[in-house]
């Protein structure tokens, strides 16, 4: 298991060409939100921005859309069909996949909610995906009562569960060795796995494993992993190979915790926190 550092994280990052356009730096899409959880697709917004992202469309359910839209002035949310609970519906499949299309990488999942509607609408979104998606949060819930779909994935998926989700996804917790728990389960599945928690790893298929030494406890707050899935999905529509994308993501995301944590302190600092903190990183560590 390699442990993941600043270099290694430099060594990685694309080049940003003085004369690149919102274009050149990726378009990406997220999908989630419903009342009550109108906040954790905003995050995860606002984290693709923050992480150099040209463009970031953000696609929720219409009654959670006049919040999104106040909330994001550098995204770009629309308006999605809901049930009466505030839910998307498997309606706006066709809306995602659709817009996916145009975009270089996609999120399923944060604030999403669950109801059978929900699962047929993450099916058929990952089915159809033609770019590497990341599933977070609900999209996880979903996935884990559909998991033979992960044979069928036409590009790279990044799965982002922390241990309730991943024993959803797996049937167990994982156990005291995480880095090979998390090795077996991306070779089982085929897909990218970012197993979160202290000292998160992350695994791909042809053995690759990283563990992360950034972040700290004052980044147990809800919201937080809205942040990383956003921060992968932006790295990822930046171009990087998806592994490299979900574990600089992850130390990134861990680093702007720490300066998050100096700035506010750990019981004080907020996910909003956070995400502010990305450029400071982008300055200090990375010079861009």
């Amino acid at each position: 298991m390699t442990e993941l550092t600043r270099d290694l994280i430099a060594s990685w990052l694309p080049d940003r060409p003085e004369d690149g356009h919102k274009g050149t730096f990726g378009k990406v899409l997220i999908a989630g939100g419903s009342v009550g959880f109108s906040g954790a697709p905003v995050l995860a917004a606002r984290a693709a921005v923050r992480g150099g992202t040209g463009l970031v469309f953000l696609g929720v359910p219409r009654s959670v859309w006049p919040a999104a839209a106040v909330k994001c002035d550098s995204a770009m949310p629309f308006p999605l069909p809901e049930d009466a609970a505030g839910r998307m519906t498997d309606a706006a499949a066709a809306a995602l996949s659709e817009k996916l299309s145009d975009c270089d990488a996609g999120l399923l999942g944060p604030g999403l909610s669950q109801s059978e509607a929900l699962d047929t609408l993450v099916t058929r979104v990952l089915e159809t995906a033609q770019c590497p998606m990341v599933v977070d949060a609900d999209g996880l819930n979903a996935l884990s009562r559909h998991m033979n779909i992960l044979s069928r994935a036409k590009a790279p998926w990044i799965l982002t569960p922390h241990d309730g989700e991943y024993q959803r996804l797996s049937g167990h917790l994982p156990g005291a060795d995480r880095g090979a728990e998390a090795l077996a389960f991306a070779r089982k599945h085929g897909c990218i796995l970012v197993l979160k928690g202290h000292r998160t790893v992350v695994a791909a298929p042809d053995g690759q494993v990283y563990e992360n030494t950034t972040g700290n406890h004052g980044m147990a707050k809800g919201g937080s992993g809205d942040a990383l899935a956003g921060l992968i999905l932006s790295l990822l529509g930046q171009g990087m190979e998806p592994v490299q994308a979900a574990a600089a993501g992850v130390w990134i995301h861990g680093r702007a915790g720490d300066r998050a944590a100096m700035d506010k302190s750990f019981r004080g600092m907020t996910p909003s926190d956070l995400i502010e903190a990305l450029p400071l990183v982008w300055r200090d560590d990375f010079s861009s």
